[in-house]
């Protein structure tokens, strides 16, 4: 199974990312340990959207999906 997930700062709850990962929680725990340079300020980090998919090429075109243009505008209205 394949990830995309949408993660929000605890401390600093404007501050959201959005990732892909084959191990969610492994991911999750890199990110709260402040591993992944780009979401170190943010610790610590809590889900706000865990969506699973079957074929990696889906995951991966979902999250570069909401990442850019509608796709952010729509993650915005609907997840944060």
């Amino acid at each position: 199974m394949y990830f995309v997930y949408l993660i929000q700062s605890e401390k600093h709850p404007d501050r959201t990312y959005i990732g892909f990962s084959k191990n969610f929680e492994k991911r999750l725990n890199e990110h709260n340990q402040g591993n992944v340079s780009v979401t170190k300020s943010g610790l610590p980090w809590k889900v706000k959207v865990l969506l699973q998919f079957e074929e990696e090429q889906k995951a991966k075109d979902f999250e570069l999906y909401l990442k850019h243009g509608s796709g952010h505008a729509f993650a915005k209205k609907r997840f944060w």
